[in-house]
């Protein structure tokens, strides 16, 4: 049983190297379920629509950061502690540490009140790793722009100061954390992938 969760800018690659991890857990026969924030459960998908959609006057702070932690106290005594119960892995694209890049990072909430919202939401529950995929604001939008898909939701709208405070709060986040793997994300798909394995082997996760 493990609990991971992905984090990085929009455009990191952690859709791609979720599924890389997918593909190995099913050839070793080990049972997870891929989730993701804001979302996860009906209730959170429902949030997430008015979490992201571009509308005027946008949430304020405050607000945007207690719809991020309802989403997550459903999430996780919904879905992912049963789940964890039950010995599976849950792969979480996002999880706690996406509010303090974002809304601390971000949005200039002071951290220690978003430590003490992430640990009411989830009951202190913490992610075995959390891999985080460094990309520079740059480089994320050039992927974003080359990429199919629709409309950029309201937090990609937002400025690049936005962005690299989001980044750095990320770094910061992952400095002398031995529950954080931090990745370049311009690596080949498939080195971050073998680094992710070896990495899952290194801490016990996998044989």
């Amino acid at each position: 049983m493990a609990f991971l969760a992905f984090e990085g800018l929009d455009g990191s690659g952690k859709s791609t190297l979720i599924k890389n991890l997918k593909l190995h857990l099913e050839k070793a026969s080990i049972d997870y379920i891929s989730t993701r924030e804001p979302g996860g459960t009906e209730l959170g998908e429902e949030l997430r629509k008015i979490i992201l959609k571009d509308q005027k006057p946008p949430p304020c702070a405050k607000t945007e950061l207690l719809l991020y932690e309802a989403i997550r106290a459903q999430h996780v005594e919904q879905k992912i502690k049963p789940l964890l119960s039950e010995g599976k892995w849950v792969i979480s694209d996002r999880f706690t540490a996406s509010s303090i890049a974002f809304q601390a990072g971000g949005r200039n909430i002071a951290e220690k009140d978003i430590v003490w919202l992430n640990n009411f939401a989830t009951g202190d529950l913490k992610p075995n790793l959390t891999i985080l995929l460094d990309i520079s604001y740059e480089e994320s939008q050039k992927r974003m722009t080359n990429t199919n898909r629709d409309e950029k939701d309201r937090i990609e709208k937002e400025s690049a100061q936005f962005h690299r405070a989001v980044r750095k709060s990320y770094l910061e986040q992952a400095e002398n954390n031995p529950q954080w793997l931090v990745l370049n994300a311009c690596e080949s798909e498939q080195n971050l992938t073998d680094k992710l394995i070896s990495h899952l082997k290194f801490k016990g996760f996998l044989e």
